[in-house]
């Protein structure tokens, strides 16, 4: 007997690439358990369904920064809680000094839908019941008409998962100028912002006042350092200034949506523009700046 659920969950997270350095993305999640019935004539109550394999999800992967630990570009080392990453991309090297569950170690040399889905299996086996006698999950993205843009961030003033220094979304977005779609509004965000990470203003230090491995290589021509206190811990990050967009307040997507549409007027001062942002799949924020004449 098979059971499934369709778009059980969404992983908002990031991932290290060797060619694209720091991706944020958004998968949607459906399952299909297979076994046989339990003492209820079912192969998982739905509602455990939600609550086991969702929250199992949630823990080990979601609002992460996914790391390839089999990839020849990643060096890493743990101490007790603190987890310091050096990672080699095209993009440039990216350095990490956070606390563990900051990361997922991904047993592979890439990241992708194969080697996340086998991470994710191997997490869900160890809490089903022992009637479930197979699980396959299906990782996708949501299809989009309009165009995206990859992001990473953090919100240390968040109490949730959010303030993790590395997590991100893959997100679609809407402008209209004057009441009326602006496409070519939407391509000049999705390709300022593609695999970009948005950093807070507060949050940027000398990048001597963090404490990375011995192997980080930085200079503060050639990259920001980042550096907070939350509820989780201290967490430190120096990126590529080339893969980095400084933003003068936290990237909350309210504020995100909000500077994109007053960054918009001040290009179009005799425009109304309406902007449509989302963080990943089916949420976001709406705002609206200027004046309709």
């Amino acid at each position: 007997m098979q059971l499934f659920v369709r778009d059980l969950t969404v992983i908002d997270f990031s991932y290290l690439c060797p060619i694209r350095g720091m991706v944020g993305e958004s998968w949607i999640v459906d399952v299909l358990l297979d076994g046989g019935l339990d003492e209820q004539n079912m192969v998982l109550d739905f509602s455990k369904v939600k609550r086991t394999i969702k929250n199992t999800i949630d823990e080990v992967a979601d609002h992460r920064l996914l790391i390839p630990t089999a990839c020849s570009d990643v060096r890493w080392q743990q101490k007790g809680d603190k987890v310091w990453m050096d990672f080699s991309s095209l993009q440039g090297d990216i350095h990490l000094a956070c606390p563990s569950q900051a990361f997922a170690l991904i047993p592979s040399e890439i990241i992708d839908f194969d080697s996340v889905n086998a991470f994710l299996q191997k997490a869900l086996r160890a809490v089903l019941p022992e009637n479930v006698e197979g699980i396959a999950l299906t990782l996708r993205n949501e299809m989009h008409e309009a165009p995206f843009y990859h992001y990473s961030h953090g919100l240390k003033k968040h109490d949730g998962n959010c303030q993790r220094i590395a997590h991100g979304h893959r997100s679609p977005i809407n402008i209209f100028e004057n009441g009326i779609a602006a496409p070519k509004w939407d391509e000049y965000w999705a390709k300022r912002w593609k695999d970009i990470y948005l950093g807070t203003e507060e949050d940027v230090v000398n990048l001597s006042e963090l404490t990375l491995s011995p192997q980080a290589k930085v200079s503060e021509d050639t990259h920001y350092g980042f550096c907070y206190q939350a509820p989780q811990g201290e967490f430190q990050l120096a990126m590529p200034k080339s893969r980095c967009e400084i933003i003068p307040h936290d990237t909350t997507v309210e504020l995100l949506a909000e500077f994109i549409a007053n960054t918009l007027v001040e290009k179009a001062p005799q425009s109304e523009f309406k902007v449509i942002a989302y963080e990943g799949v089916g949420k976001g924020a709406i705002s609206v700046k200027g004046n309709l004449s």
